[in-house]
């Protein structure tokens, strides 16, 4: 038993070292400049949670601009991160050199120049004078070695790249050729404006992922993240496999506050992969089970490893509608991940460990789980209804009677929680681990979900900003962090408040300071792929690669999808995820969308962006570079190379999903009704798991290779049933464009018209492609095409554009004058796509009673 909860020597130290070094800065410096470190990390959490919060704007002080916030934010994360990153590996840790202190101060003067001389700036736009050329230089010089020290020297080479590209544009062979851009363009560009450095992604950084992170950081150092572990193994602990379930569930959990892969290996690895080596998983396996699950934690709304805010800002859509659009593919991924260990434990005969908890009945159990959901549903209703229902009769008051309430259930839970034991911190490498009892270890943190449920409320019910949300959801987390031991310690009549106010400050100061050390490699990543972004406008090297990628993937869409899954694996090998995301979205998301309009295919913009990024954070797991793996394999004591082609193997259903909502958008929720989106959930879930027993080779016993092959077809038509109906039935029928208004007029409200047109892009060059006409209100053909302002007049068969009125619903979807209408497809009557599940589950069901007929014979035993 001991042997498997053992490490290498000096595993435990490496490990910190690889966390700090990836994610807060490997140097900590002792005595003045350490304090310093850490103080001036502290004010740039406050400054964040100053600039977030209404007060500025109560007292008329202190109020920023987008840009001199971001500024001001830059110049935190430069400073922070020549003070935390050491130049090299041999540089010190335990001291800051001079040289370090005088960059640091160059670099911070660098990034905070946009808000010094804003008005100056202000008063000269596109008319740099020598001094803010000299500091846009060094500034970017600083920059990019801030993102080498802190990122790696990947990320770095790919915004050189650009860099170089944009100045020697005529010198660039063929395609590639441009008219080039002076230096003084492009520090203009780059650092002057808020088109590179100080572009989106930073001002993302700036207003929302800082204090997610942040919020984050307090709600692991108030105990939450120690609490969703023990909860996850009390549950599942006991089950086969049980410790590695309970590894992806609290995974999932931490996920939620989590904007780290590398970080949520380490949090919850450290308890959860020895306890897997102890039941029979190897150390490769374990490691992988880990990987996998913190992984999938980046593709957990709410924070998303800050991808979701960028989302917001790139798509178009509000906060809200991501979160709804990447929920369900995430659940699914994470319920599939489970099955897969559960697998994995068949396969082995793995035994769970032993549980405390008393035994019960299977009914009580069922009754218990269903009256714990009961009581959830009802206790929502009540809250979102009772609330509806206060705001318009208490009016302004509202806010502080729900502060009073929450206050006074909050206490109500610390009262409840003060009734059993405190939960303790385990010790990994202990050779006897006993699962903690279910009810006790829930009941003792329940006041953790209540900053989650204040972030939500404001998000989804009160609809205030990501930003403002976060805000309020962080100072009732640090009201928790300073009041729940004196609180509990009372109701434990054990009172010692200066003590345990004092230890609830410490952990406050500890939680802004992890938070800001956490950030200074999300800041500096977001303002170097602004660097990138800022080439891309400045060049129109955008128009270029879409040309590359069209003729590299001979306009087939499937291709571009292959082309960009491997571009987004091969850039997250070196970049993190963030800059990834920022860097593939910004070339490739247009480029698929373009293409797939001009095959047929019209995918919405939010599906590209969620395909890019599943495939981003893929980059985290996949040898050789899969830092995760190798943070998995030092807690492991495994191979880093082996685990990480093990996780690959566990992730293939993650890879999978964003192939299957470009081509199936209903598994994003797009346009589907609450009943609809029930049913695909489940569909979706069962096809998934269909899908993991395929690739595992093992469902009720070990897959024959053909059981495999059908089960994969099985998954396949579940996930996309209209593939078939459409081979057996067309849902559109082709009407002569002549006869698009009687067409037009004949389509049902609801329903929607397929159109291809030809005409002449923004640039003059010859397009065609296809669109989705939503069909207008109107009697007759002709009203609903008035209702769209649209003209159109017939010459020989054929519909050209005559005249779209500005701002109309015609001119949204693209129409332009003298365009043609080349092809016109009305829907047409018949079955629904749903009708293909049938022999979908026809198919499973006789693959289950073969190998149930397989396994009672006793022929293919379950066991290794």
């Amino acid at each position: 038993m001991t042997e498997d909860n053992k490490r290498a020597p000096g595993a435990g130290a490496d490990l910190e070292d690889m966390v700090a070094s990836s994610d807060t800065g490997a140097r900590k410096p002792a005595g003045t400049p350490g304090k310093l470190l850490v103080g001036i990390a502290a004010v740039w959490s406050l400054f964040q949670l100053w600039i977030a919060s209404p007060i500025p704007f109560m007292l008329g002080f202190g109020v920023f601009n987008a840009t001199e916030a971001r500024s001001i934010h830059l110049a935190f994360a430069l400073f922070l991160a020549y003070m935390a990153y050491p130049a090299l590996q041999r540089s010190p840790r335990d001291r800051i050199p001079l040289m370090d202190w005088v960059l640091a101060a160059a670099a911070a003067f660098c990034g905070a120049y946009m808000f010094m001389f804003y008005e100056q700036l202000a008063q000269r736009p596109g008319a740099p004078i020598t001094q803010d050329v000299i500091i846009g230089v060094i500034g970017i010089v600083l920059l990019l070695e801030a993102t080498r020290r802190a990122l790696g020297p990947p990320l770095m080479i790919v915004a050189l790249v650009f860099l170089v590209y944009s100045l020697a544009g005529p010198w660039m062979p063929g395609i590639l050729a441009h008219g080039g851009v002076s230096l003084q363009g492009l520090v203009n560009h780059q650092w002057l404006t808020t088109q590179g450095v100080f572009g989106i992604a930073l001002g993302v950084s700036t207003s929302f992922v800082f204090l997610f992170v942040l919020f984050g950081a307090l709600l692991d150092k108030a105990g939450a993240g120690n609490y969703f572990i023990k909860v996850a193994f009390s549950m599942l602990g006991h089950y086969r496999g049980g410790p590695a379930k309970a590894a992806v569930v609290a995974s999932g959990m931490t996920g939620l506050i989590s904007g780290s892969s590398i970080a949520n290996v380490v949090t919850t690895g450290t308890f959860t992969v020895p306890m897997m080596k102890r039941v029979g998983f190897p150390a490769e396996k374990a490691g992988a089970v880990e990987v996998a699950s913190s992984v999938n934690g980046q593709i957990m709304p709410p924070v998303m490893g800050a991808a979701a805010f960028l989302m917001v800002e790139y798509v178009g859509i509000s906060y809200v509608e991501v979160i709804k659009h990447a929920f369900l593919p995430a659940l699914i991924s994470y319920i599939a991940l489970v099955y897969i260990v559960h697998l994995e434990a068949l396969k082995a005969n793995m035994q769970g460990l032993e549980s405390s908890n008393p035994p019960k009945p299977l009914l009580r159990k069922v009754v218990g789980f269903l009256a714990g959901l009961l009581l959830m549903m009802i206790t929502a209703l009540v809250v979102y209804y009772g609330l509806g229902w206060l705001k318009p009769v208490l009016g302004d008051a509202t806010p502080w009677v729900v502060a009073v309430a929450l206050a006074a259930v909050y206490v109500g839970l610390l009262k409840v929680a003060a009734s059993y034991p405190e939960l303790e911190l385990d010790d990994p490498n202990e050779p006897v681990y006993k699962l903690p009892q279910t009810r006790p270890t829930v009941m003792v943190g329940l006041q953790y979900l209540l900053p989650v449920i204040v972030l939500i409320w404001c998000l989804m019910v009160e609809r205030l900003s990501p930003g403002l949300s976060a805000f309020w959801a962080t100072v009732f987390m640090i009201f928790i962090m300073v009041t729940q031991r004196p609180i509990t310690s009372m109701f434990r009549h054990r009172s010692n408040l200066a003590e345990d106010i004092r230890e609830g400050l410490v952990d406050l100061w500890e939680g802004l300071v992890g938070g800001a050390r956490n950030m200074i490699g999300i800041g500096i990543a977001t303002a170097t792929a602004g660097i990138i972004v800022g080439a891309v406008s400045q060049t129109g090297v955008g128009l270029v690669l879409a040309d590359v990628v069209e003729i590299l993937s001979m306009g087939n869409l499937l291709l571009i999808l292959l082309f960009t899954a491997v571009l987004s694996l091969i850039l997250g090998m070196g970049l993190p995820t963030t800059a990834n995301y920022i860097v593939v979205s910004a070339l490739l998301a247009p480029v698929i969308v373009q293409l797939g309009e001009q095959n047929g295919l019209l995918v919405p913009l939010i599906a590209v962006h969620l395909f890019v990024f599943y495939f981003g954070i893929m980059a985290d797991v996949t040898p050789p570079v899969g830092l995760a793996s190798f943070a998995a394999a030092a807690v492991s004591g495994g191979d880093p190379i082996r685990t990480g082609f093990q996780a690959f193997y566990y992730s293939l259903r993650t890879a999978a999903l964003p192939f299957l909502f470009i081509f199936n958008t209903d598994l994003l929720l797009i346009d589907v009704s609450p009943l609809q989106g029930v049913l695909v959930f489940v569909v979706a879930t069962v096809a998934m798991l269909i899908f993991a027993a395929a690739t595992q080779g093992f469902m009720v016993t070990r897959n024959r290779w053909y059981e495999s092959l059908l089960l994969l077809l099985v998954a396949f038509t579940l996930f996309r049933p209209g593939f078939w109906m459409d081979m057996i039935h067309d849902p559109y029928r082709d009407v002569p464009p002549a006869q698009f208004v009687e067409a037009l007029g004949n389509a049902d409200a609801d329903s929607t018209l397929r159109i291809q047109i030809s005409g002449l892009d923004a640039y003059g060059d010859p397009m065609t492609t296809y669109m989705t006409l939503p069909v207008p209100e109107g009697e007759t053909g002709e009203d609903r095409l008035s209702n769209l302002g649209l003209m159109l007049r017939v010459e020989d068969d054929k519909a050209i554009v005559d005249m779209v009125t500005f701002g109309s619903e015609a001119a949204k979807l693209g129409f332009d004058f003298d365009q043609e209408i080349i092809q016109v497809q009305a829907p047409v009557d018949r079955w629904t796509k749903e009708w293909m599940w049938i022999p979908a589950f026809l198919i499973l069901g006789l693959v289950v009673m073969l190998q149930r007929r397989r396994r009672q014979r006793g022929g293919d035993p379950v066991s290794v």
